[in-house]
């Protein structure tokens, strides 16, 4: 995994909790956290970060891995606005992330392994996004796509009917947003 993604998860978890938490969450995953943006680490470093987040916090992994994909994507907004720019809502930018967002991660980060998306854009009322990737973090790509939606000022309402931890060969994610009326 890139070191881009240790840094965000620094980065949230110091902004939310503190530079104490970051590095007893790293003393906990037993993790060195010297982390270059351009860095390649492994997978399950980042899995023992989220492990012990998730022992100090009593939630579900994939819960802390979706607050940290929400709280990720603020900050992915700030330092890459143009991918933001041209749109008007959530829907139209992820229908980016294939054509324009991936290939530009690619570039920016040589080796990076982002996830395969396909869409179904036949409901106007529902975005639906095939995930797959070898790591199944689809929980990551739910709060990506729920901080995009605060980008944005909409609410996402997500459905996950289909998911590779329940032994799919891919995750469905079904969206619908709204205004965010707050």
């Amino acid at each position: 995994m890139k070191g881009i993604v240790f840094n965000l998860l620094e980065d949230v978890v110091t902004t939310e909790y503190g530079a104490d938490v970051w590095d007893d969450l790293l003393s906990a995953a037993d993790a060195d956290g010297a982390y270059t943006s351009l860095g390649t680490y492994a997978d399950r470093e980042l899995v023992a970060i989220v492990g012990a987040a998730s022992a100090r916090l009593g939630l579900p992994a994939p819960d802390v891995i979706r607050w940290f994909g929400r709280k990720a994507m603020a900050r992915l907004a700030v330092a890459h606005g143009s991918f933001f720019a041209g749109h008007r809502s959530t829907r139209p930018f992820l229908l980016t992330l294939n054509q324009i967002i991936h290939p530009e991660v690619r570039k920016l980060h040589p080796g990076a392994d982002v996830p395969d998306f396909d869409f179904d854009t036949s409901d106007p009322d529902i975005l639906a996004l095939g995930y797959r990737s070898h790591r199944r973090m689809c929980s990551f790509a739910e709060g990506l796509i729920e901080g995009a939606a605060d980008h944005y000022r909409e609410v996402a309402t997500i459905e996950h009917p289909q998911c590779m931890h329940r032994g799919d060969a891919r995750c469905l994610i079904r969206v619908s947003f709204r205004p965010d009326g707050s």
